[in-house]
C-alpha cells in the first residue's frame, strides 16, 4: 500500500481526525483515485476496526473515535467520489423507532455502515413507520436499520414492518433490527430480515444481503 494510504488507514485505526483529513487531502493532491482512497484507506481500516472489536481488542469508545476519524476523512473525499461517480454499495435508512429517543447505538451503526461504503439516510430518533416508508418509497432506501433501546418501544419495530407490508413495500427492502433488548428470536418473530447485536455485526449483516 502507498505510504499515504497506509497513513489514512492508520489515522482511522488510531482515531486521529486531523491526520485523517490531512492525509486524504494529500492523497487526492497526489492523484490517487478517490475510489482507491475510499477502499484501501477507509473501508479497509473500518473492516479492521470491526475485526478488533469482535476480538475484544477494541471497545465502543475506540470504535467511535475510529468512526469519527473516518467520517472526517470522508467529508474531504466525498466531492471527489461524486465527481468520479463512485456509487455507494447500498442505501440504508436508519432510525430509532417511535417513542424511543436513544441514538448512540444508532449513530455508531450509521458511522460503521458509512465506513463500509453504504449511503446513510439518518432519520434520527422517534421515527414513525410513515418516515421509514417514505425513505423506501421516495428516497430509494434498499435497507432499513431500526433500533430500540426500550422494551416498551420494541413493538414499533413490528408496527413498521406491518406498515411496509400494507404499503406493498416489504419485498423491496431488507429490514435489520438491533438494540439492547432486541434478540434474534424477536427479529424472526416480527419478520425482520436480520438482527445485529452491535455495529460491527450490522455491517457484516448488511453486506451479506448485497
Amino acid at each position: 500500500m502507498e505510504p499515504v494510504l497506509q497513513a489514512i488507514y492508520d489515522s482511522i485505526l488510531n482515531g486521529q481526525q486531523k491526520v485523517s483529513s490531512a492525509k486524504v487531502t494529500e492523497a487526492l493532491a497526489a492523484g490517487i483515485p478517490a475510489a482507491t482512497i475510499l477502499n484501501d484507506g477507509m473501508v479497509g481500516a473500518m473492516a479492521e476496526v470491526g475485526r478488533l472489536f469482535e476480538e475484544g481488542e477494541y471497545f465502543v469508545p475506540e470504535m467511535l473515535i475510529a468512526a469519527r476519524a473516518m467520517q472526517t476523512g470522508l467529508a474531504v473525499l466525498k466531492p471527489a467520489l461524486v465527481k468520479a461517480d463512485v456509487k455507494p454499495i447500498g442505501k440504508v435508512a436508519a432510525g430509532t423507532v417511535k417513542g424511543d429517543l436513544h441514538d448512540i447505538g444508532k449513530n455508531l451503526v450509521c458511522m460503521m455502515l458509512e465506513g463500509a461504503s453504504f449511503e446513510i439516510l439518518d432519520l434520527g430518533t422517534d421515527v414513525s413507520p410513515e418516515k421509514f416508508i417514505d425513505a423506501v418509497q421516495n428516497q430509494g432506501a434498499d435497507f432499513i436499520a431500526m433500533s430500540a433501546l426500550l422494551t416498551t418501544t420494541m413493538p414499533n419495530m413490528k408496527n413498521t414492518l406491518e406498515a411496509l407490508r400494507a404499503a406493498g413495500l416489504r419485498d423491496k427492502v431488507k429490514v435489520l433490527v438491533g438494540g439492547a433488548p432486541v434478540t434474534e428470536a424477536y427479529a424472526r418473530e416480527i419478520g425482520a430480515d436480520g438482527y445485529a447485536a452491535d455495529a460491527s455485526r450490522a455491517v457484516a449483516l448488511a453486506k451479506s444481503f448485497l
